[in-house]
């Protein structure tokens, strides 16, 4: 059986991985508020460290083509009766892992680490939270080809390689997730770090200097509040270039 993380994977389809491509600082129109939504970063231990589930949408569909962590928005029947928006979130996620990989797992054992929302755009945006947890010991991913057309299990820092050769696509949000889960060698320490940690806010703002390379900076960063990454001081970016991206959090 081919590897599904591999270059023919994607072959025949045209991915566009730049989704600030349009951004805007919003000073000279109006857009709609983010659409909530949530996604669980799947961990499991094996002999090359940490594996996570991934999964490669429908080239066809929003964010087509690329490989992605189970998730999607939140559903008006995801919130409780009381409108708890994190309960919400989490249940979000959970049921989009069953819709998505046929896996069932209890939310109740999330722990959120990020939030997640890019700057204003002309296409639909989403402000998503971002949690992790420990993947069932009984587990059988079960895609339909419909919205989902591959999955795989991967060590982050492989599938960092892997989209610095080419070989798969990633949005920003989903790189600086695995950048940071590559720091780490097992399950349990990522996740006690996670648990000890305050949930990373990403508000993102994207260069407008018209720098070569695309640059998406957060707060701390010396370009952030002019949306200019040329500006010299304490950075907190992504630098995407076309062989790699450079993730910099000096401050």
């Amino acid at each position: 059986m081919s590897d599904p993380l591999k270059p023919e994977s994607k072959k025949g389809n045209v991915i566009d991985a730049d989704i600030y491509k349009s951004s805007n600082d919003g000073t000279s129109q109006s857009f709609p508020p983010a659409i909530p939504a949530a996604t669980v970063v799947l961990l499991r231990d094996s002999d090359d460290g940490i594996n996570i589930l991934m999964l490669r949408k429908n080239p066809k569909i929003g964010f087509g083509g690329m490989w992605v962590f189970p998730g999607g928005r939140i559903d008006p029947d995801d919130y409780p009766a009381n409108g708890d928006e994190e309960l919400a979130a989490r249940t979000a996620a959970a049921r989009e892992t069953k819709e998505e990989a046929g896996v069932d797992i209890d939310p109740e054992h999330f722990i959120q680490f990020a939030q997640w929302t890019p700057p204003a755009i002309t296409q639909k945006r989403f402000e998503t939270s971002f949690f992790a947890a420990r993947a069932p010991d009984q587990l059988e991913v079960t895609i339909d080809g419909q919205e989902i057309h591959e999955h795989q299990w991967v060590n982050p820092a492989q599938a960092i390689k892997m989209r610095d050769n080419g070989e798969i696509d990633l949005v920003a949000p989903t790189w600086v997730t695995l950048y940071t889960l590559s720091q780490h060698s097992n399950v349990d320490d990522l996740l006690a770090h996670f648990d000890s940690t305050p949930v990373g806010v990403y508000q993102t703002r994207a260069d407008k200097s018209g720098a070569t390379d695309r640059v998406v900076m957060w707060a701390g960063d010396a370009g952030y509040d002019t949306w200019d990454a040329s500006v010299d001081g304490p950075r907190h970016r992504l630098t995407m270039m076309k062989n790699r991206f450079v993730f910099e959090g000096s401050f």
